[in-house]
């Protein structure tokens, strides 16, 4: 069954994104398949650059996925549709809802901005999760 983690973001410290980067190189550093799940085309192409360039010295193999062959190619994925069927490892969510397809993943993780609004949002999914029994774990950050 997937695990759900919630990390909760606190004041002063990465946004979102730059936690999510960090997340995503240690999970493919230990050998993880990521797939970044963003709102919207905009958001994936903001994120893609950020990969190259939140770390100095760092280095996270990753494309935004619009085709098969970048699944093939690439252990780290960005995207704001269905991920190919080959990615069912980790999902990192920066997305305002549950994706239809995240039961299909080992680990999801959902990320919460320290804002009202976010943290509304946040406690709709994690209800949602919770109503279906999935396993739960915050993470206070």
């Amino acid at each position: 069954m997937t695990r759900v983690d919630f990390y909760l973001l606190g004041n002063g410290g990465d946004s979102r994104e730059l936690f999510a980067c960090r997340l995503t190189e240690k999970a493919w550093r230990l050998g993880h398949r990521v797939y970044l799940f963003v709102p919207d085309a905009p958001a994936a192409l903001e994120l893609d650059e950020l990969l190259w360039t939140f770390s100095q010295g760092s280095f996270v193999p990753h494309a935004v996925y619009r085709n098969p062959s970048d699944a093939e190619a690439n252990p780290v994925l960005i995207g704001h549709n269905e991920p190919p069927a080959e990615c069912h490892d980790v999902l990192v969510s920066l997305a305002p809802e549950v994706p239809p397809w995240f039961s299909r993943f080992v680990r999801v993780a959902e990320l919460v901005a320290n804002d009202e609004a976010e943290k509304n949002r946040a406690r709709e999914r994690f209800r949602f999760y919770r109503e279906r029994g999935y396993p739960l774990e915050t993470h206070n950050l």
